[in-house]
């Protein structure tokens, strides 16, 4: 069995910390800080930049000195305010001191120095999809966005019952502009807590076919192929998606058995 499917190593500091080494692939990275009021974490981002995103609570950012001050909307992720977000480039050093409860994510991938530090303010709003492939999109820093060198970052909000990342589609192929090649990791929560979500991720050949359950906090990696979720009756799924590769473009191909859901929806 692939080891696609990463567990919390705890409930507070660091829980996780995917590297491209650890997750055997070029380019993507994830960390996850769970801190309390008073909390700090801080952080080099080397040859790496880094997108911050306050999934939940406040904290104080600063990067190189540059204070952001106090960020931070939304208390619990499931509110669906837009999140505060804050762009690191490679080379330099970003804390953040937690002001209440809070969950910082950073987003991880080559940094080539085409980008200042700064605050992420122009993040969007997205209705994709119908009936129960029906989901909400904040893009964090897709493609039509100039704010980082190599990151493509979004977070999705799945009502109860309805399916994400649907119809099933990839991008493991370096081919522009039919396709491109982009990792991909999916840091999950749930509400309630103690429900569960479905993931599966394969390839049409069937050399990669593995079907996951997650719980409130996992981690999913996509090193290729298809990979839809689905978020059972009574339980809302949240997802924040993390991609990167050679060419900082989104183009992918549905499975071809799927396709149809696509055309009929456009």
């Amino acid at each position: 069995m692939a080891d696609l499917l990463r567990k919390p190593s705890g409930t507070g500091g660091k829980v996780h910390d995917i590297t491209p080494q650890s997750a055997g692939w070029s380019y993507v990275g994830f960390g996850l800080h769970v801190l309390s009021p008073g909390d700090r974490a801080q952080e080099f981002t080397g040859e790496r930049e880094a997108i911050l995103v306050l999934v939940e609570g406040k904290a104080r950012i600063e990067v190189d000195g540059q204070d952001f001050g106090l960020l931070g909307d939304r208390m619990d992720v499931f509110e669906r305010k837009k999140p505060h977000c804050v762009y690191v480039p490679n080379g330099a050093n970003w804390q953040a001191v937690a002001e209440t409860p809070c969950t910082l994510a950073v987003c991880t991938a080559p940094g080539k120095g085409g980008h200042p530090a700064r605050l992420l303010t122009d993040i969007g709003f997205e209705e994709r999809g119908k009936g129960t492939n029906t989901r909400f999109i904040h893009p964090i820093a897709m493609e039509g966005s100039d704010v980082a060198d190599s990151l493509l970052v979004t977070e999705v909000f799945t009502p109860a019952g309805h399916w994400s990342s649907y119809p099933p589609h990839r991008h493991d192929e370096d081919d522009f502009p039919n396709m491109t090649y982009l990792e991909e990791t999916y840091y999950h929560r749930l509400n309630p807590k103690s429900g569960f979500g479905i993931q599966r991720v394969f390839t049409e050949d069937s050399a990669l076919d593995e079907t996951m359950a997650v719980a409130d906090g996992d981690v999913v990696l996509v090193p290729k192929g298809h990979h839809p979720c689905g978020a059972p009756y009574g339980v809302e799924m949240y997802y924040l998606n993390i991609m990167a590769g050679p060419l900082r473009k989104w183009r992918f191909r549905n499975h071809p058995d799927f396709d149809w859901i696509a055309r009929r929806d456009a």
